[in-house]
């Protein structure tokens, strides 16, 4: 079954610069649009969203304008990207305004690596909320201690569609059993959030804070049984996190695994998931 992929990262060390991924070896280099096609030829995936990949300091606007450029090009099969434009600023508009264009969907503005006083703040909640005016949406890029803090901002901002990355990043190395109290904190967040109308949810990701036992189907299906509980079929996409998903093992993997899980769901509950979702919420 086809898939739009809504977490695509490309790397180009050329043009920018990504000091989180420094001590990281398997994210050194390019990772460049021809070597995402080559690890996604057997994946069945139609159609991406990039994704900001947190560069440094002043340099986003120009990430989103290189990737705009990139979209404009059907061949690329990139429905359009999201941008990262720090909440935080006071120029937060003007920013938006330097990059709108048809290819912009949403912002991300990483939020796991902060202190959580940064989202709490008045004016990071006001810009956000701005994105309702647009038809933007915010990507929530959180871990699973800030789920709470997540909360917090998408109640300050109802009229924003906001989707959840990476399940809420799930300690999952950390889950000794769904009765531990790591699991317990990660779900009474993941119900929280799904209880909010405005919100919705990427599996994507998640290998990433697994251990390899934990890398099968039988290892994550508590994570997307209890996605599918909070959320339901129609406010979940799928996204790949390619090339951090490398840190496990890899693409072709993770979509092996996304067949694997879903594969008790209807077809149409699939296709929700895998492409229908992603559509609508980011209106592609």
């Amino acid at each position: 079954m086809n898939k739009i992929d809504t977490h695509q990262h490309l790397l180009y060390p050329e043009h920018f610069d990504y000091s989180w991924s420094k001590d990281l070896p398997a994210l050194q280099g390019a990772f460049h649009l021809e070597d995402y096609q080559a690890a996604a030829a057997d994946c069945d995936i139609e159609s991406t969203l990039f994704v900001e990949v947190d560069v440094d300091v002043g340099q986003g606007s120009r990430e989103a304008n290189f990737f705009s450029l990139l979209a404009a090009d059907p061949a690329n099969n990139m429905l359009g990207i999201i941008a990262n434009v720090r909440a935080e600023e006071r120029d937060f508009e003007a920013q938006l305004d330097a990059i709108q264009d048809l290819s912009l969907k949403g912002i991300r503005r990483v939020l796991h690596t902060q202190p959580n006083a940064l989202s709490q703040s008045t004016c990071f909640r006001e810009n956000v909320e701005r994105l309702g005016q647009r038809g933007l949406t915010f990507d929530l890029c959180v871990s699973q201690k800030q789920l709470p803090v997540g909360l917090e901002l998408v109640q300050a901002c109802p009229e924003v569609c906001f989707i959840l990355d990476h399940c809420g990043v799930p300690d999952i190395a950390a889950h000794s059993s769904t009765d531990c109290d790591s699991w317990q904190q990660w779900q009474s967040g993941i119900r929280a959030l799904g209880a909010q109308p405005n919100v919705a949810s990427k599996f994507s990701g998640i290998t990433a804070y697994a251990t390899p036992e934990q890398r099968s189907v039988e290892g994550l299906r508590p994570y997307l049984a209890e996605i599918l509980e909070a959320f339901g079929p129609k406010r979940i996409v799928w996204g790949s996190d390619w090339p951090v998903c490398n840190l496990a093992n890899g693409l072709y993997r993770w979509s092996q695994l996304t067949d694997e899980l879903l594969a008790d769901l209807s077809t149409d509950e699939q296709q929700n998931i895998l492409s229908n979702n992603a559509r609508r919420l980011y209106t592609l």
